[in-house]
């Protein structure tokens, strides 16, 4: 498994993972399909911000598997400015086989390195898997949000988890 920087070249697949997601799971409270031009933007906007956009290739499997990336988090409010959070898909077939992992992992350092003190994810309750593989990873449980969500006809509760990237408590040089 091999992770790198996104390039525009890799939105397709990233398009197509992100879509299968929207409709098959509420990984992603969407209801509708993103287009390619969306996630143009939205890969432009991250890079322009300075955050990540990686993706996921399975030496085995000749194409992008999955893609993740992090930005701010509850927008740009300077008292935030140490918290991101981040987002990982992977295409449905290739779930449970290290892409996940291998691309959150690939984001830790680099959020640390640009100062971040806790990475934050938003997951849907009743995705046990998620929750689990971010256990895994060293996210706690910090929130749960019952029926904040809405899709496929059902109220959907969110779980909020977070990773500190450094110590808990590291001082910070405010500027």
């Amino acid at each position: 498994m091999t992770v790198r920087d996104a390039t525009e070249g890799d939105l397709p697949a990233v398009l197509a993972i992100y879509n299968e997601v929207i409709a098959s799971s509420t990984a992603v409270y969407s209801l509708e399909p993103s287009t390619l031009e969306e996630r143009q933007t939205w890969c432009r906007s991250r890079s322009s911000a300075g955050f990540p956009v990686v993706v996921a290739v399975n030496a085995d499997y000749d194409g992008i598997v999955g893609f993740a990336s992090f930005g701010e988090w509850r927008g740009a409010w300077p008292g935030y400015r140490y918290t991101v959070e981040h987002t990982v898909h992977v295409r449905h077939d290739m779930r449970g086989l290290g892409a996940g992992r291998a691309l959150v992992e690939n984001l830790l350092p680099r959020a640390l390195a640009a100062g971040r003190h806790v990475m934050i994810s938003g997951i849907d309750a009743a995705n046990d898997a998620s929750i689990r593989f971010h256990q895994r990873l060293g996210f706690e449980p910090v929130a749960h949000f019952r029926e904040v969500g809405h899709k496929f006809g059902r109220w959907l509760d969110l779980i909020f988890m977070q990773r500190f990237l450094d110590t808990p408590g590291a001082p910070r040089v405010e500027s």
